[in-house]
């Protein structure tokens, strides 16, 4: 079977390198890139991400990533978000204001409650709502490791697959057709970030998205 080349998006978010890294131990080839051709011919593609909404949507649009990112998507090809990967797909984000993000996914992101401790760092375990091959090999409740302030709502909860509780019971990980997203940094996350990271690359692979 022809070997995937996974594609990491770059639109100066950071993180990349230890994505990248991941991506390596999973024994893949990534190429990191700022360029929407690179996107256009993906045929596996990541979105990673930290930072604001309104900055990632700048700086997407900046680089002419958002109808690539969109038209790559609604091909059907294999894509993986990554914490702001995540929430940039959906409708609105409400960090700083109200957002518009990439809409692929119909939904809002919201910021935890008040009253907790923000952002919400540190390893967090992920209950798996229901079955999904991107878990193969994964306990239920495992560990993961979060960074952030604020969260997904799905407008569709059978999109959701994961979830975890930090004074909101939020969606942890989210699958739709040939996307999968998490909130969690699966790259910081151990052996079970690594084996997700396994999972999705493999499941590209063989078409199984």
């Amino acid at each position: 079977m022809t070997p995937v080349k996974p594609v990491i998006v770059d639109y100066g978010a950071g993180n990349l390198r230890s994505v990248a890294r991941a991506v390596v131990r999973a024994g893949y080839e990534p190429l990191i890139t700022s360029e929407a051709s690179a996107v256009e011919l993906a045929e596996v593609v990541i979105l990673p991400g930290v930072g604001a909404a309104a900055d990632t949507m700048s700086n997407l649009t900046r680089c002419g990533l958002v109808e690539p990112i969109r038209q790559y998507i609604a091909g059907g090809r294999p894509f993986l978000g990554v914490c702001m990967g995540l929430q940039a797909l959906f409708t609105v984000s409400e960090e700083g204001g109200e957002h518009r993000c990439l809409d692929i996914l119909p939904g809002r992101v919201l910021r935890l409650p008040a009253g907790l401790k923000v952002p919400h760092m540190g390893w967090n375990s992920v209950h798996q709502r229901q079955p999904h091959p991107v878990f193969d090999g994964i306990a239920d409740g495992a560990f993961f490791y979060f960074v952030h302030s604020y969260y997904p709502e799905p407008q569709d909860p059978s999109i959701v697959v994961g979830e975890t509780d930090y004074g909101v019971t939020f969606s942890a990980v989210v699958a739709a057709a040939n996307i999968v997203a998490t909130q969690f940094h699966p790259e910081k996350s151990g052996e079970s970030g690594l084996r997700l990271y396994e999972n999705f690359l493999r499941l590209a692979r063989e078409g199984g998205l």
